[in-house]
């Protein structure tokens, strides 16, 4: 019902009014803020911890202790680790009666390098350069001084951790471990070689043994690699495979050194490759074929004559390609002539499982554009193994490693003398 003495009431249609505010920044603004009320509060937290610290050692400040081991020294200025950057804390001192500063346990834990040093390692390991490694971790506000994530102070904390990481994989004892089988590459990088020595044990786990540092693949590098892998404890008595890309110098120094106890295995894709770049293509898909006829068979005996017959059959009429397949062709068929097959037959006829850790290596090393002396090269590459390690999965084919130490003991020269006497 309506009123006589009020005035009718009207809608007034609702006014819309815009307003242009910078949200970006204002959100830029709140999340600082946030964030520096957290390390604000943190800091507070760690101020009453180490304060806890003190009194333990000290005693309640302005009561008096005969019996108390160490006096209040004031506080410094120190730093603390907050994700991959310091942050500007005070810290109180305690000094021991008679020895001096003491460490509080509280500060120890907060200013602890391992944090820094994993998100280093971590960033470089994603494909960050030291340049842009402060523009991944939280911007902290200025008055709070964040310290250690300048390009220098990134590349100076990488090189001191790569050069651990290097003297580790150099000084690691090699005894305890049995290693049946060993692969032997060469990684490029520009003019210098790196080879890198992988071996396997008896369980088809892979292990880094050693890294080499050189201007090409020379025998004498080789020897260098293989003489230090000995020196760490690996057993030079033992038979053993060595799974090689086919290098001449690679092949020389290992009989050299280990004698009738190597058994060579050539990579039989770098024998592939190497036959059909003496060939026209119109030949590449027959003499494909041939060759894989020919190592898939399980008798030795058979795919040794399959070689030879298509060495030497009429069509096949180009010396170069007839020559590489020549050479070395025995050596192509050692881990057939062991009575290995299936899956661990087709890890160990080639050089693919250290090769796989080759392109990891590279990938690591992406990011340098200038290369300086062969220490540097080397910490790379240590670091790129250390990254990659915990991600080596076993050798394909492990479920039939005893079958190939069984094959790899009747090879034994002992084995060997032992039948010659039972025969005689």
């Amino acid at each position: 019902m309506k009123s006589r003495t009020k005035p009718a009431l009207r809608a007034l249609p609702v006014a819309q009014v815009q307003i242009s505010l910078p949200v970006q920044g204002v959100l830029r603004d709140v999340r600082h803020a946030f964030l520096g009320l957290c390390i604000d509060a943190g800091q507070k937290v760690l101020a009453a911890l180490m304060e806890s610290d003190r009194i333990a050692l000290c005693g309640p400040k302005g009561v008096p202790d005969a019996m108390r081991r160490a006096v209040r020294g004031g506080s410094t200025a120190s730093q603390v680790v907050l994700g991959g950057q310091r942050i500007a804390v005070r810290r109180p001192r305690a000094r021991s009666m008679a020895d001096g500063e003491l460490a509080l346990p509280s500060f120890e834990w907060a200013a602890h390098c391992d944090p820094l040093d994993a998100a280093t390692m971590a960033a470089i390991a994603a494909g960050v350069s030291t340049r842009r490694y402060a523009s991944t971790q939280e911007p902290v506000p200025a008055a709070h001084r964040p310290r250690a994530a300048s390009k220098s102070a990134v590349s100076r904390r990488f090189v001191q951790l790569s050069q651990e990481q290097l003297a580790q994989w150099l000084a690691r004892p090699l005894g305890e471990v049995d290693l049946p089988v060993v692969m032997i590459d060469g990684i490029h990088f520009r003019e210098r070689v790196i080879l890198l020595a992988i071996g396997i044990d008896a369980q088809g786990n892979k292990h880094v043994l050693g890294l080499r540092e050189g201007s090409t693949e020379a025998a004498r590098v080789v020897a260098s690699l293989l003489s230090d892998l000995i020196d760490r404890g690996l057993d030079a008595q033992r038979t053993r495979l060595w799974v090689i890309d086919g290098g001449k110098a690679l092949r020389k120094a290992i009989v050299q050194t280990f004698g009738t106890t190597a058994l060579i295995q050539r990579c039989q894709e770098h024998k592939r490759r190497n036959v059909l770049e003496h060939l026209p293509e119109d030949m590449h898909a027959s003499v494909k074929r041939a060759l894989k006829d020919a190592w898939s068979v399980s008798d030795a005996e058979l795919g040794r004559r399959q070689l030879q017959r298509l060495a030497s059959s009429p069509q096949f009429k180009h010396p170069g390609a007839a020559a590489s397949l020549r050479e070395g062709l025995e050596e192509t068929l050692t881990v057939q002539e062991l009575g290995i097959t299936g899956a661990l037959y087709r890890t160990l006829r080639t050089t693919n499982p250290i090769e796989n850790l080759n392109g990891s290596v590279a990938r690591y090393c992406r990011n340098v554009k200038r290369w300086g002396d062969g220490q540097m090269v080397l910490r790379w590459v240590a670091s790129a193994l250390s990254d990659a390690a915990g991600r080596m999965r076993k050798l394909r084919g492990c479920s039939q490693m005893r079958s190939l130490l069984k094959a790899l003991d009747a090879r034994r020269p002992e084995a060997e003398t032992a039948t010659l006497r039972t025969a005689a």
